[in-house]
């Protein structure tokens, strides 16, 4: 085991490690080009994702975050369970379902340990000035008993929710505004991707951060190597997690997506996440 640090899942009594797996790559959804994203896809079929996500909790990461659709994700976390596959699911709401509403029921059910507002969706509801539709949402998700969080790319819009003191556990904070034109999920569209598709400004992860840093509810900060942008060097992944723990509360956590047909990200990524938090403590003392 890795030995990586733990926190408290929000205000539940439920602990994860700092370092939880992203699901993107799984899914071939790469924020890269079509290219990459087909590789992603031939790589993690049934078997490589059931293996990956083995390698994964052997490596001592204990959470997945993953969308809650059901005919790839729900369906490969029966197979990784059937090989007795343990982790805590993070789960984000799939806006393609017609009803929402009923998604977040079945994920809950099926064993999600916490589930959040897909980012995208908050965002398209913002920009269209429906933005309150999306308490609606996190209501269903705490009926159903489980941690309720929100995620998105705009920085302004936690601003808002913090100002209006929503009933939210948690947020997942994206290091990068992928927002600032209309888009929507690969994903969701099943339509194919281009770098163009994808705005990654320099400037955005200190806006995030300060968010992240002002509020005192936990926040999951993802794509904090800009989808591969910032992984040219493992010097210069090792710099981007030093970055990203140096910011964030001690109450937080990253996500990483990972691939590992090149490289042993899972086990690199463990050991980022290890001298990076000792880095952090380091300067916090």
């Amino acid at each position: 085991m890795s030995g990586l640090p733990s926190v408290r899942l929000a205000n539940s009594d439920i602990h994860i490690t700092r370092l939880i797996s992203g699901a993107n790559p799984l899914c071939g959804n790469s924020h890269v080009s079509e290219e990459m994203s087909a590789d992603m896809r031939s790589y993690f079929t049934d078997e490589g994702v059931v293996k990956y996500l083995l390698a994964v909790q052997a490596a001592g990461i204990d959470t997945l975050q993953a969308r809650g659709d059901y005919h790839r994700v729900l369906h490969w976390l029966e197979l990784f369970r059937r090989e007795g596959g343990e982790l805590k699911w993070i789960v984000q709401t799939a806006s393609e379902m017609h009803d929402v509403f009923q998604n977040i029921r079945v994920i809950a059910a099926a064993g999600a340990t916490a589930i959040y507002h897909h980012g995208t969706r908050t965002d398209h509801y913002w920009k269209t000035g429906e933005i309150e539709k999306v308490q609606d949402y996190i209501k269903c998700m705490k009926d159903c008993g489980v941690p309720a969080g929100l995620a998105s790319h705009i920085p302004e819009v936690f601003d808002y929710v913090e100002d209006k003191g929503w009933d939210v556990d948690f947020y997942m904070t994206c290091f990068y505004n992928l927002s600032r034109e209309h888009r929507e999920s690969a994903l969701v569209t099943g339509g194919a991707q281009s770098s163009e598709d994808h705005l990654f400004e320099p400037e955005d992860p200190a806006r995030m951060v300060r968010f992240i840093q002002q509020t005192q509810k936990m926040c999951l900060a993802f794509k904090i190597l800009g989808a591969s942008r910032r992984c040219g060097t493992q010097d210069e992944v090792a710099d981007a997690f030093a970055y990203a723990f140096a910011q964030i509360k001690p109450i937080d956590a990253v996500v990483v997506g990972m691939f590992p047909k090149y490289l042993d990200q899972i086990a690199l990524n463990v050991g980022h996440t290890l001298a990076a938090c000792r880095l952090s403590t380091a300067d916090a003392s």
